[in-house]
Order: C-alpha cells, then structure tokens, then sequence
C-alpha cells in the first residue's frame, strides 16, 4: 500500500495537470522516479500510458482510465482518513460538497457562510459540476453531500430538499412573446430552445416539461453553464426555461403556466457513514430550509 498510495497521487495528478515536474512536486518524489513508474505502468499494461509532447506528456486513452480510477479510489481513501480523524475532533473537519453550477452564486456560499459562523474551524473543499457528474462524486466518496435538482430517484441516495426555485421562460426583447403575462410550454413546440447539455438537472426539467406539454424541443444550441445559456438567448438563438436570474440581465422572464418550479435538495449516501462534521452540516442546511 505504501508503495502504490504515491503512484495513484502521480496518475491523479496528470490527469489535472499532464505535467511530469508538477506531478513529482505535488507528491514529493523525483522526476526521474515518477518517469520510471510510469514506463513500469506501461510495460505491466502492454501499453504506454503516457506519450511525450515536448516538454509535457499526454496520457493515453489508457492513462486517462488509469488517472480517473486513481482519483476516484484516493477520494474514497481521503474520505476515509477525514472520517477517521473527525472522530477525534470534528469541530476541526472538512467537508466536501458536489453542487451544481447555478448554486455556486448564492445558495452555496450561503450555506457556508452560515455553518462557519457556528464551526470557525471547519473547511470545505467545494466541486462543481452537472447532477449526472456530482452524484457520481457522491457515489465514489468523492464528496459527502452534495446540492443538486431535482432530486435523484434512484436507490442508494436520501435527501432533504432545501430550496424551490421557481423555472421561467427566458426571452430576448422583442421576442413575439414577450409582451405576455405567461406562456404555457406548450406554445413554445415551434421554438428553438438554448439550454444545458444532457446529465444537467435543468436538461432533464426541461425535457419533462416539454414533453408534458407533447413536443420534444429542438435543441439549437447546448452548454455547460446557465450564464452562456442567457447569452445565446441575448443573442437572439433560442429560447430556456432557467430559474429567476440574480440581477438584471436584460432579458424577459415570464412565468410558465401552470406555475413550475424545481426542487433543490441535499443529497448523501443513504446507507454509508457519514463523517461528523459533514452530518452536522447537512442537519445544519435541513434547518435552513423549515
């Protein structure tokens, strides 16, 4: 184990950062070490895991495999030693959270924020991501909780749901509807849409939604952040159904009808041990919520 903990740390680490000095400095070991390994990893695979690009190497399709089973099995090896430590003291812990990128603005900081007032001396490492991505994290032990809507359905996962936000039509000015007081998705059949590649909550809500309303929509341009999805629409490309925007934008909203709305919830691993510190957070956010 000794020997293969520094290893996983060299694949993890050029799997961020295809970089041979930065992986050997950020585990601590020479450079003439961590290219030894790797040719060893290459020889035991049949196949190099690595090829050199001038002064940088490239992972193969092989490494990067290598690279993602490696962080995986070192976030659930750090989860692990974090849990054990917090035993002893987990008013000096640290939490990790997966969320989704639209909840990086206000109900994240939000949160820590406020459970910092109550535990000065707990840290949080935060990962962003789409739902599909986050639950994986959470599924691994990559995180302990993580913030994602709607809430998952599948077996393995409980939740408190934290916060509704309510989904609007989002319009460019001047926009045929745009004069409304409403709309009803199902006027919106012809439209082109703008909105969020598959694997993100707003993606799945809006597919639902459309087909509800009898139509699936045409996707004229996808994207992995809500803020790119109100430029196209400011550009004119299409229309998305988003949550109320924080500050002015310069965009019509109009609400859908029937009202919609998304759930937010906080998600953890319904039969896994949960650490401490991270339990005590997540009682903490179930009581914002009330």
């Amino acid at each position: 184990m000794d020997e293969l903990a520094p290893k996983l740390a060299v694949l993890r680490a050029l799997g961020r950062d295809e970089h041979v000095t930065h992986a050997a400095e950020a585990v601590g070991v020479p450079q003439p070490t961590v290219s030894r390994w790797l040719s060893a990893m290459g020889d035991a695979l049949g196949a190099p895991v690595v090829v050199r690009t001038g002064r940088r190497v490239r992972l193969t399709r092989a490494g990067r495999l290598l690279a993602d089973a490696a962080d995986r099995a070192l976030g659930v090896l750090e989860a692990g030693h974090r849990a054990a430590a917090e035993e002893v003291d987990p008013s000096r812990g640290l939490v990790a959270v997966g969320f989704l990128h639209l909840l990086g603005r206000s109900l994240v900081p939000e949160l820590v924020r406020g459970f910092r007032a109550e535990h000065p001396h707990v840290r949080f490492r935060l990962v962003q991501g789409s739902r599909q991505a986050v639950l994986a994290q959470l599924a691994d032990g990559v995180v302990d909780v993580a913030l994602v809507a709607p809430p998952p359905e599948l077996p393995g996962f409980a939740h408190t749901v934290v916060r509704e936000q309510e989904l609007v039509l989002v319009l460019p000015p001047g926009h045929r509807l745009a004069d409304r007081d409403a709309v009803r998705v199902a006027e919106l059949a012809d439209e082109d849409f703008v909105g969020l590649e598959p694997g993100y909550g707003l993606r799945r809500i809006t597919d639902d939604l459309c087909a509800a309303a009898g139509f699936t929509p045409r996707l004229a341009f996808e994207g992995q952040e809500t803020e790119t999805v109100r430029g196209l629409v400011t550009a004119g490309l299409g229309v998305a159904l988003l949550p109320h925007a924080e500050g002015s934008t310069g965009l019509v909203e109009l609400p859908l009808s029937p009202r919609a709305a998304r759930e937010v919830a906080l998600v953890w691993l319904a039969d896994a041990p949960v650490p401490p510190v991270a339990r005590a957070f997540r009682e903490y956010a179930a009581d914002q919520s009330r």
